[in-house]
């Protein structure tokens, strides 16, 4: 166990098992960094800002601290309070800090709720569990979490993105990245499409985003609704060399994934065109980024897509995800499938046939009722 400390310019609290190193910043709760072992080996998918705390004037508390993931409510902007919400920017009080587990509290005034996070890790699991309890919120509201990773040290098109079935996907409908304040999108706004690999360019053609990181200078959003046919857990993979990362989520919880191409698209501060290769893979129950008002105007009630989620101020509600790594051997491609038939382990296959096993408790992602 670890009091406070300055990680990366943030003053922090880390957990630890004995194959898994997590900090979490006291301002938002954001997880980053994070340390994943296996026999000698260690990786660390997440993304830290190039940027310090501090070192830009004038910037919000979000994007000062910007790294890893956290969690969002409402998702995206609001009349009354920041961007995220207070839960990814707000001062956080940690209130249970044992060796593998962190506990922290915020009493938000924007949505006047209550919001407990706990993040916690286990011996021999390359995986990071975290709950948020929401508990005294009235009304609808969107949400959700953040993971940001980093795939700028990888070779152009060298990871490989997937998800499990998704029965509606589209390119934000708007403009996402502003040309008036310098920032370049390339997708098409508002295209549907079926697959990560032939998404709509908005100058024509499409472009294959399941291999990343693509050519930087571009900021866009895409958002893919999960197939309830597939099953009550959705999942996110990315595949980097020697690892793949991945997401579990109860699709009741989180119905939709965001991809946040974050590549070089803005040349405004904090950005200033030096975020590259990151991509945001995003769990939510909202509409895009479009935050609180576009998520109760029920945007997309005409395909049966719920974007807020209606809550009762007695009833707590537990929101969960697991995320973690799982090592790969050489050559291992863009996953086609993860399997949760046994207890307690996954089993990630890729579009060859190999398959890889890792310890992971998938049960946790439920939602408890």
């Amino acid at each position: 166990m670890t009091q406070p400390s300055e990680i990366h310019g943030a003053t922090s609290v880390t957990v630890h098992s004995n194959v898994v190193k997590a900090s979490v910043t006291l301002t938002g709760a954001h997880v980053a960094p994070v340390v994943f072992t296996e026999a000698g080996t260690s990786v660390e998918p997440y993304s830290l800002a190039p940027w310090q705390p501090g070192e830009i004037a004038g910037i919000d508390p979000l994007l000062d601290v910007l790294r890893g993931d956290f969690f969002c409510l409402p998702f995206g902007a609001q009349p009354d309070g920041p961007a995220h919400g207070e839960p990814a920017a707000g001062d956080w009080n940690v209130t249970n800090l044992a060796e593998g587990s962190v506990t922290l509290h915020l009493d938000a005034q924007d949505s006047g709720a209550s919001f407990d996070k706990t993040v916690s890790v286990r011996d021999n699991e390359t995986v990071l569990y975290q709950v948020v309890t929401v508990s005294g919120l009235s009304g609808a509201f969107n949400y959700g979490t953040h993971p940001i990773l980093d795939f700028s040290r990888q070779r152009p098109g060298s990871a490989r993105i997937s998800t499990s079935p998704m029965r509606w996907s589209s390119v934000y409908p708007g403009i996402f990245s502003d040309p008036a304040i310098g920032e370049t999108q390339i997708l098409k706004p508002g295209a549907e499409f079926d697959s990560l690999d032939s998404i709509p360019l908005a100058d024509g053609g499409t472009i294959d985003l399941s291999r990343y990181p693509a050519p930087a200078g571009h900021e866009d959003l895409v958002m893919m609704v999960n197939d309830p046919a597939a099953g009550p857990i959705g999942w996110s993979a990315a595949v980097f060399d020697g690892y793949v990362w991945f997401s579990l989520k109860d699709i009741r919880s989180f119905p939709a994934t965001l991809l946040w191409i974050s590549n070089g698209g803005r040349t405004q501060p904090p950005w200033s065109g030096r975020f590259t290769g990151r991509m945001g893979i995003e769990d939510v129950h909202s509409h895009f980024h479009d935050g609180l008002v576009a998520a109760r105007s029920g945007l997309l009630d005409h395909l049966g897509i719920s974007t807020a989620r209606e809550f009762d101020a007695a009833t707590p509600v537990s929101l969960r995800t697991v995320q973690g790594v799982a090592f790969t051997p050489a050559g291992f491609g863009r996953v086609a499938s993860i399997s949760m038939d046994v207890e307690g382990r996954i089993a990630l296959t890729d579009e060859a046939g190999t398959t890889v096993e890792s310890a992971v408790d998938w049960a946790f992602a439920l939602e408890r009722s």
